[in-house]
């Protein structure tokens, strides 16, 4: 069988870690916290870690006040990364041949909290304050309109797994001849309504997030945008295969067998039309709650052993929530773009007893030289909605 391999020929990217793809690499490679050190007042009765962009963003355009937010803004940086490549198959194809899907979770929800808390003060909206900027449809409209493509144009919002989710649904709309090329991506940015919402389901942690140990107590979250260009045409770096699930266990609880995660991984593995042996790499999701770190453990374990080497980049970034799935997808993109170093898994080194063992990546860790290479990026969301993400370079 022939499996079409779509090119991922350019990628942008902005974290806590900082802007573009050579900060980014640079710090994830080495292993660093410092974008999770500043303390961000979110919650009425603790400050908590979280993983914030400092780097300057850019305003938006004129006429586009009813996309004004912090998180397009984020978006729009990473865009700007990949506009010249994004102009030249606008001129090859033509601007309705350009599809744009991303995730968020957040859009400008930041925005309607500060505009609502203006209103209830002093009975007034604030001026340039639009409704439609906190809607979740907002992001990727608003990323058409900005790199000037009429494509299908659409926002995906499950949660952690809204931007992994867009590699699968552009492979679709490529497959059916909708469009030629497609920019795929998300973001998301903190806002007080989710952390005081991931607070309230006792999901924070009071310290550094730290997975996978048996002292881990919660997430920190963090904000982030990455965005691609992915086309039909060979680039060094690939789509090999994506898996979806959704089992439905629970509004907000993994299930604890892994079984839904088990799911997603496999039918990467299938979609690729590769095993498990032939993965170099895995982005776990590890979140560093209780309930994700030992199922995702269970499934890692049950499919891979103990010879893949893993880590959670969370450490790093904190949970970046519905931009995650891209990001992560970016940082893979990195290491196969950039040579052998693996994100190592930062911790306290406490294994947890009740987690099978996994080869967690030490820093410094680097691959055997070989001509290809394969990697998986786990994002697993609420209400059990999985999806794991393979990318490769070389022929496959």
């Amino acid at each position: 069988m022939t499996r079409m391999r779509l090119g991922i020929p350019a990628m942008g990217l902005v974290t806590p870690l900082g802007a573009g793809k050579l900060e980014n690499a640079r710090k994830l490679l080495a292993g660093t916290r410092a974008g999770l050190a500043l303390q961000a007042v979110v919650l009425p009765d603790r400050q908590v870690p979280a993983g914030i962009v400092t780097a300057p963003l850019p305003e938006l355009p004129d006429g586009f006040d009813k996309y004004r937010s912090r998180n397009n803004r984020l978006m729009l940086l990473a865009l700007r990364e990949i506009a010249a490549e994004v102009d030249a198959v606008r001129e090859r194809y033509g601007p309705h041949r350009i599809a744009v899907i991303l995730g968020t979770s957040t859009s400008g929800i930041a925005e309607g909290e500060a505009a609502f808390a203006t209103h209830h003060r002093t009975g007034h909206w604030p001026d340039g304050f639009d409704y439609r900027q906190q809607e979740l449809g907002n992001l990727a409209p608003f990323a058409a309109a900005a790199l000037g493509v009429t494509g299908p144009a659409y926002t995906i919002a499950t949660a952690c797994s809204s931007s992994a989710k867009v590699f699968a649904s552009a492979r679709r709309l490529l497959n059916a001849g909708i469009c030629d090329a497609a920019v795929v991506g998300g973001a998301d940015t903190i806002c007080r309504t989710t952390l005081n919402g991931f607070a309230s389901l006792e999901a924070m942690s009071r310290g550094l997030c730290n997975p996978f140990s048996r002292n881990r107590d919660g997430i920190n979250i963090g904000e982030g945008a990455a965005a691609f260009l992915v086309t039909r045409e060979a680039a060094p770096i690939s789509l090999l295969g994506c898996g979806e699930s959704s089992d439905a266990h629970h509004l907000s609880a993994p299930d604890p067998t892994g079984a839904g995660a088990h799911i997603a991984m496999s039918a990467a593995l299938a979609d690729a039309g590769i095993g498990a042996a032939d993965i170099d790499y895995v982005n776990l999701h590890g979140t560093g709650t209780a309930l994700n770190d030992a199922m995702e453990g269970l499934a890692v374990h049950d499919l891979f052993g103990t010879s893949v080497p893993c880590s959670s980049t969370k450490a790093m970034t904190g949970h970046m929530l519905g931009a995650a799935g891209a990001c992560e997808a970016a940082f893979l993109w990195l290491v196969l773009a950039g040579g052998k170093v693996l994100p190592p898994h930062l911790w306290d080194g406490v294994p947890d007893p009740a987690i099978p063992s996994l080869n967690l990546v030490p820093p410094g860790m680097c691959l055997p030289a070989r001509d290809r290479y394969a990697m998986m990026s786990n994002s697993f969301a609420f209400g059990g909605n999985n999806m794991a993400l393979i990318l490769g370079k070389g022929a496959w």
